[in-house]
């Protein structure tokens, strides 16, 4: 015998639910907190928790399960959750395609929804932005600087600059820029190594999360990439940090040396401030050597991004093409 679905419970008339509210809470189910969600949003996690206590109120019941650890859902909060989905998703499409028929007139403007990890928007991508935005001062930016994979539709985003090789099979990915990750130090830090395992016992600056003692893979330049001939290197870190620029001036102040990617070192090296201490060897990165631009597919893509991609591909001299 089959059981029928139970509907969800009517809704009090004082407090509507409506797109708003649903698009809210499919953001907050995929978030997976209320505090992630707020961030994305741009607002408080209290405002966001009062939205919240106002759809519940309009349902009477509760949606999400909450314990100290983890936020779960509720039965009506599951029966609810792909029906907000669909909404957030129409929403989002229906901004897309608006921002679409905005560009489509002479000269770019409206907004130009970017994201990035820091140390690709910081050293690369923001001086780009400026030479942009330049020759199309009608054009206005939002810039997220972040680690997290961004949901492009779902948190309206137009473009997403990544270090990856192995992009979502869903978005379209634009090859932009290989690099490598070098070992770089203060030009007195003491003389070039010879091998990496040169590296154990010296002060060495990580980019990442904490850890006593990690090992780092190293390959020579010389080496082909396909036959595996790693050097293992054991070291525990003198310094572990989230962020590359402190890093890089740390080791410009003199006795550490810093593996960074060497698009974030290349001012440092021209000055003479950093140099290369263990030539002809690059670190293994498990993410990727490339630097790849996300799109949705381009039927949703603004005219104001694919511009975007084109300035930046031909500024980093990038193969291949990204048609308007």
């Amino acid at each position: 015998m089959t059981t029928k679905p139970r509907p969800i419970p009517n809704l009090r008339r004082d407090v509507p639910l409506d797109a708003n509210a649903l698009e809210l809470f499919a953001r907050i189910v995929a978030a997976g907190s209320f505090a992630q969600a707020a961030r994305q949003l741009g607002q408080t996690r209290a405002a966001v928790s009062r939205r919240v206590a106002l759809i519940e109120s309009a349902l009477g019941q509760p949606l999400f399960a909450r314990t100290t650890r983890a936020l779960g859902l509720t039965e009506t909060g599951r029966r609810l959750a792909a029906k907000a989905r669909a909404v957030a998703d129409a929403t989002a499409a229906a901004r897309l395609s608006l921002r679409s028929l905005g560009d489509a007139g002479p000269g770019l403007s409206g907004t130009l929804r970017v994201t990035s990890v820091p140390i690709f928007g910081q050293a690369v991508l923001a001086p780009l932005l400026a030479r942009f935005q330049a020759e199309h001062p009608a054009l206005r930016f939002e810039l997220r600087l972040t680690h997290r994979r961004v949901d492009l539709l779902r948190e309206d985003v137009d473009v997403a600059f990544r270090l990856t090789n192995r992009p979502p099979e869903d978005w379209v990915a634009l090859p932009l820029m290989p690099f490598v990750v070098r070992a770089y130090a203060a030009p007195g830090a003491g003389p070039a190594l010879a091998t990496p395992a040169e590296l154990a016992g010296r002060r060495c600056l990580v980019f990442g999360n904490p850890a006593e003692a990690l090992t780092l893979h190293w390959r020579s330049d010389a080496v082909d990439a396909g036959d595996g001939a790693d050097v293992a290197v054991a070291l525990e870190p003198a310094m572990v940090a989230d962020d590359m620029g402190t890093l890089l001036a740390v080791a410009r102040a003199g006795g550490s040396i810093v593996f960074a990617p060497d698009f974030c070192a290349r001012a440092d090296l021209a000055r003479g401030e950093l140099v290369d201490v263990l030539p002809g060897w690059r670190l293994r990165v498990a993410e990727g050597d490339l630097v790849q631009a996300l799109t949705l597919p381009q039927p949703a893509v603004p005219e104001s991004a694919r511009a975007l991609l084109r300035f930046v591909r031909d500024a980093l001299g990038a193969p291949g093409a990204f048609s308007s």
